[in-house]
């Protein structure tokens, strides 16, 4: 065998390919040109550049519209009211960077800088979070502020900002200033400049102009072989006098406007990622931020989820992580596993969820293994209900109203107050204020007029599948999960098979009233006795038990003129005793309209559409085929009716009236 694979190389030394060229020379010459791409980069981020810092230049943007390209975002230094070692991060999307740590100070001075895709009508409220750091145990949230990156670039002023940062702790006082700057550039000049830059790396000689042969060693390590095939076409067009060479700005601009109509970039040429063929804007943006050359400053580290992932430094790539389920991500990555990634949607960036880790470790415990559901059927079913009943009637009792600084301290910056109709003092009882309600306005409904969109039924984690089936193969773990089991014999539930279920997971600290997604007349309410297993996804996401078709329930269906027949599942979970409903059977409902409420705890609401009766918006459908929750509010778009649709298209979800 050794000698067979030495005679194989020898051939392979003298073999050519169609063109006449040998084969392993082309390979090393492809193998160098990377080299000296990745070299390139390294350099430009050594070298001495103009400093961008507080005070930089920046085109005005006029609409919503002109939001797109390529941001560089620039932390500059902070005022804060104490001396520690301090780090910044901003959260944009799905993206997070950090600073590195400063001095003991009470005056940081980052200068740290990252560039990121502004896409239109994409994220552009930036978070920007401080965090001391010298501490035995963790880091510590000092302050935050939320930037409206469309806003600053739209300002006349060509100076940066100063921004108030304010307590995470209610009352939000606050705890210091930051300044930051923010630069954008156009999208046709992020592509013009891409290819300028590339194309001078092979201009050997360095007088601006390249021969074709020049032209066609890039071209072939861009991994296409189409382009292989059209690269004397494009050299051709851009050689306008036929003297066989072409300035590099002429064949940056031939190459842009190619690479818009039909890309000839299979590999970025810097890192080797797998480019996208439908997503030719990124595709291009990606390669830029890779030959991120920066101004000088110090570059800030990506690839963290969260600000409090990227305070400990734990790196996770989203592209990775999102093959695995959303308690898998949630639960394993970042600091302590306690915490549960989901989408914001209003925010559209990913934020964490809190539990209690001794609450984490329990119920993996329980619902993660053969052993510890083989315990829950042996008795351990009656005493989580009869633990629910005994905290019920401890959270009815005035006591409990001493524990209500104590919740809101834990979910400091999950929970407004502002909104709340009643003040604190108000409510006598912890269940009081659990049940609490909200000012009038504070949940507008999207499209109050229009029977025919459909709206959140809660605040929540939402998931959301066009059939039972992909439910199961993204989020629900139980092998005998089922619509049937689920309606239990409610009357009519076979109008359901084949339908579109979306659920509504209700955490601690949400408000716990849920509303009716859709007009029409309530035709059922049936209840189902159960048990009370949380509604968390490491108990969902578990092969081991049905949650949903286990527990105690309430079933509601809802006649409708847009959406046919739809069901309303109100489940209970562990310290939820009780669900309270505030409507009855026979009343004609609005959407937006309260139905009812839960006791204290988190639970789950789950909605069950007739088949090809309601198109879901996309971006709800994609995340949670990602195995994301999206985090939403009551009366947030939903859906659109597909029976009478065609009036009104579905809108861009910046256009959804959110809160």
């Amino acid at each position: 065998m050794g000698q067979g694979n030495s005679k194989s190389s020898s051939s392979s030394d003298d073999s050519t390919n169609g063109d006449g060229s040998n084969s392993k020379s082309c390979t090393s010459r492809r193998q160098r040109i990377k080299k000296k791409l990745s070299l390139h980069r390294h350099l430009h981020r050594r070298g001495d550049r103009k400093k961008n810092g507080y005070g930089s230049q920046h085109p005005k943007l006029s609409s919503l519209e002109d939001f797109a390209g390529i941001a560089l975002v620039t932390i500059v230094s902070a005022e804060m009211r104490f001396k520690d070692k301090w780090l910044a991060c901003i959260s944009i999307g799905e993206q997070t960077f950090r600073t590195e740590i400063s001095q003991q100070t009470m005056s940081p001075q980052w200068n740290s800088e990252k560039k990121f895709l502004l896409e239109r009508n994409g994220p552009h409220v930036a978070k920007v979070t401080v965090f001391e750091t010298n501490r035995l145990s963790k880091n510590h949230l000092i302050g935050y502020c939320e930037v409206d990156l469309f806003d600053f670039l739209s300002q006349d002023s060509d100076s940066g900002i100063e921004v108030k940062l304010l307590d995470p702790s209610p009352p939000n006082g606050e705890v210091g200033n930051i300044y930051l700057s923010c630069s954008i550039e156009d999208p046709t000049e992020t592509e013009k400049s891409f290819a300028r830059r590339i194309l001078s790396i092979v201009d050997y000689n360095g007088d601006g102009q390249l021969s074709f042969n020049e032209f066609s060693e890039l071209i072939n390590v861009f991994g296409n072989q189409h382009a292989e095939k059209k690269k004397v076409e494009l050299f051709n067009a851009a050689d306008e006098n036929g003297d066989g060479v072409v300035s590099i700005d002429e064949l940056a601009t031939l190459l842009a406007v190619q690479q818009e109509k039909e890309p000839l970039i299979n590999n970025c040429p810097v890192c080797g990622e797998f480019l996208e063929v439908s997503d030719k804007l990124n595709s291009m943006i990606h390669m830029s931020l890779c030959f991120d050359e920066g101004t000088g400053n110090q570059i800030m580290t990506g690839g963290f989820l969260t600000d409090k992932q990227a305070s400990y430094g734990w790196m996770f790539k989203l592209s990775e992580w999102a093959h695995v389920s959303s308690y898998d991500a949630g639960l394993n990555s970042g600091s302590n596993a306690s915490h549960i990634v989901v989408f914001d949607r209003k925010k559209k960036r990913l934020v964490e969820e809190i539990i209690d880790g001794k609450i984490v470790l329990s119920m993996r415990a329980i619902y993660q293994s053969k052993v510890g559901l083989g315990i829950m059927d042996k008795g351990a079913k009656e005493l989580l209900q009869s633990i629910s009943e005994r905290q019920g009637k401890k959270m009815n009792s005035p006591e409990s109203a001493k524990d209500i600084p104590a919740f809101l301290k834990f979910f400091k910056d999950q929970i407004n107050m502002d909104e709340v109709k009643y003040p604190l003092h108000h409510f006598k009882t912890f269940n009081e204020f659990f049940i609490r309600e909200l000012k009038p306005g504070a949940r507008p409904v999207a499209y109050a007029g229009r029977d025919d969109v459909a709206v959140c039924a809660a605040d929540c984690r939402l998931m959301a599948f066009n059939t039972v089936e992909e439910s199961q193969r993204f989020w629900i773990k139980g092998k005998k999960f089922s619509l049937s089991g689920l309606l239990g014999n409610t009357h009519g539930s076979d109008t359901f098979n084949g339908g579109t279920l979306v659920i509504f997971r209700l955490a601690p600290q949400d408000y716990h009233r849920f509303h009716f997604p859709v007009s029409g007349k309530i035709e059922h309410i049936v209840n189902i006795p159960g048990c009370l297993y949380t509604v968390n996804p490491i108990a969902v996401n578990s092969k081991y038990c049905n949650v949903f078709t286990e527990n105690k329930r309430a079933v509601s269906i809802i006649s409708t003129a847009d959406f046919g027949k739809v069901a309303f599942v109100a489940i209970g979970a562990t310290m939820v005793g009780s669900i309270e409903f505030t409507k009855k059977k026979g009343d004609y409902v609005q959407k937006g309209d309260e139905f009812g409420y839960f006791s204290f705890g988190g639970s789950t609401v789950i909605c069950v559409f007739e088949k090809n009766s309601i198109a879901i918006d996309e971006d709800l459908l994609a995340y949670s085929a990602r195995s994301i929750e999206t985090l939403v509010s009551v009366g947030m778009q939903l859906g659109v009716s597909v029976r009478k649709r065609t009036e009104l298209p579905l809108p861009d979800i910046n256009n959804i009236r959110m809160f």
